[in-house]
């Protein structure tokens, strides 16, 4: 039984995530859906990451076993045709080791999120970026960021139905710059809690914003304390760039 290797591109905002789930499309729902339809197998789809609502993916990783010893091109090229219309595409297919397991087997992964900092609302990046008017200062951003490096008890910025076994993780970047009108918060590390992200971007955007300064990001990691967080960013502007083996 062979094992295949996915890489996928998807936008996540008519998706409830990456998870099935009782209501709503899910990616991973489609995906096996649009595997069945390929190959007449109900098939599991492994992702390594599980976006939520929303959260969108440039390079999420995913392994499934097929009973037939198909090319990895027929695979990915008829999965995509059954994938369509909606925003989810096969990027890269490849045969895998019959022991890879797409999310235990992930050394780092890579997050960006975008923040579109001007006055005009966003034409063509609509659902794709978090959009805010106010002037925010990406280096003061950047320098609270740099006193979430490193490992940590990370419970000020783990959502309450976080299921992670615990709330010490290494966080092995967190850099922000700007990028023309954009905002860019780029984050690495080997696994995230829920909402973990969009929890420190949401605390960052007070520091740009001068609420708080860079230190009292420092002050709301030592607190452990759900209730130091700043706002929950949006998951509008968030994405699943790479995944490290």
């Amino acid at each position: 039984m062979p094992r295949y290797r996915l890489t996928i591109e998807y936008n996540g905002t008519s998706f409830a995530g990456w998870q099935i789930q009782a209501n709503g499309a899910t990616v991973q729902a489609r995906l096996q859906a649009a595997v069945s339809a390929f190959t007449g197998e109900s098939v599991t789809v492994h992702g390594a990451g599980r976006t939520d609502a929303g959260v969108h993916a440039l390079g999420q990783v995913a392994h499934l076993d097929l009973q037939r010893d198909w090319p990895p091109e027929i695979v990915q090229n008829a999965i995509n045709a059954k994938l369509r219309p909606d925003p989810v595409a096969i990027i890269k297919c490849s045969l895998a080791p019959p022991d890879f397991q797409a999310r235990f087997d992930a050394t780092a992964r890579h997050y960006l999120y975008r923040i579109l900092n001007r006055r005009a609302p966003a034409a063509l990046d609509a659902h794709r970026v978090w959009h805010w008017i106010g002037k925010l200062d990406a280096e003061a951003m950047h320098a609270g960021a740099q006193m979430l490096v490193g490992r940590h008890d990370f419970t000020t910025f783990r959502s309450a139905h976080c299921q992670s076994a615990s709330p010490v993780k290494t966080l092995d970047r967190l850099d922000v710059s700007r990028r023309g009108e954009e905002i860019h918060v780029e984050a690495s590390a080997r696994s995230f809690m829920h909402n973990q992200v969009r929890s420190m971007v949401g605390s960052l955007k007070l520091v740009g914003e001068g609420r708080w300064p860079p230190v009292r990001m420092a002050r709301a990691l030592a607190a452990r304390d759900r209730a130091a967080c700043g706002m929950v960013a949006p998951p509008d502007g968030l994405y699943l760039v790479r995944v490290d083996y």
